[in-house]
């Protein structure tokens, strides 16, 4: 038997006028309507799920960053818990809960056998990345999930598809593609309307540098200038393949090249920032070419929808 019980349920265990009395002399305690939880100490997390769920409506569960902890999901905990439930359902009375409606609440996002009762591992990173205020957390978000293992692309899609509306849907697609592909998803197109709206010259692509480690080539590399980009497609999450990211980069610059290191995410949402940074390093190493383009830039400001496409 588990330390929170529904009233009902304690009643019919243990007694009504017994379970007044422990509450009463503060030996078991009501931290909301309906529930009790048979000790007077702190609550676990575990605790505070099962509270959160007994004092919410049937088929309710357990939603985005919290179903992901539970899950074992690492680099995405929130101290508030994230509860969905019916939509037009009751809200939970205990105070703390950020609660979320929801008309999709089948097996095929919930899973029924699971406890605690909480959103499956793709549904819960598509509304962690819909509800939470920074689209760079929520692209991390997507990514993580499907570098950590939890999910795949086939997941994620089937739960985006049932998800309905819902925000930064655009940037979850943009993401999940960028998982699956890898390096070959960088958007190269975009950063060459970037170099070009920044009025630099045309760089040479994928220069082949050798040095003792071997082998490796630069996205970008402006000869005449001194001067190289690299971008990065996805977050490095493996402290391996990070280090060896920096390693090169200190060999790059060491080769006397100055080095710029941009994320797709820049390249594709922050793009006036991203030519403002090639066009003062191409003057620090000597550029006189014209002042960058403000109407190519403002216009870079918005981006094409993606989307996936037909199986």
């Amino acid at each position: 038997m588990g330390s929170v019980l529904r009233v009902a349920e304690a009643n019919a265990l243990h007694g009504k006028g017994v379970v007044r009395h422990l509450v009463a002399r503060g030996m078991w305690q009501r931290p909301c309507r309906g529930v009790i939880v048979t000790h007077n100490g702190p609550l676990t997390d575990e605790q505070a799920w099962e509270v959160a769920l007994a004092s919410a409506p049937p088929r309710s569960a357990l939603a985005g960053p919290t179903a992901l902890a539970v899950h074992g999901m690492d680099g995405f905990e929130d101290d508030q818990i994230h509860v969905v439930i019916p939509a037009g359902g009751r809200a939970p009375s205990w105070e703390g809960l950020v609660v979320h409606e929801s008309g999709e609440l089948s097996t095929a996002d919930v899973h029924p056998l699971e406890q605690p009762r909480r959103t499956r591992v793709a549904r819960s990173v598509i509304d962690l990345a819909s509800w939470c205020t920074n689209d760079r957390y929520a692209r991390a978000a997507v990514i993580a999930a499907l570098q950590q293992g939890l999910a795949n692309t086939a997941r994620m899609r089937d739960a985006l598809s049932r998800r309905g509306p819902c925000r930064r849907r655009g940037l979850i697609i943009e993401s999940i593609l960028d998982a699956a592909g890898g390096i070959q998803s960088l958007p190269e197109r975009d950063f060459d309307a970037l170099w070009r709206a920044a009025g630099l010259p045309r760089p040479t692509r994928q220069r082949r540098v050798r040095s003792k480690d071997g082998r490796y080539y630069l996205d970008a590399t402006w000869e005449s200038l001194g001067m190289s980009a690299e971008i990065h497609g996805i977050p490095h999450h493996a402290v391996r393949q990070w280090d060896a990211d920096l390693r090169r980069a200190n060999e790059i610059v060491i080769g006397g090249d100055r080095l710029l290191i941009f994320s797709s995410y820049a390249i594709r949402h922050e793009q006036v920032a991203v030519a403002d940074q090639l066009f003062r390093m191409a003057r620090s190493c000597g550029w006189t070419g014209p002042d960058p383009d403000v109407h190519a830039l403002r216009a870079l400001q918005h981006p094409k929808r993606r989307k996936f496409r037909s199986r």
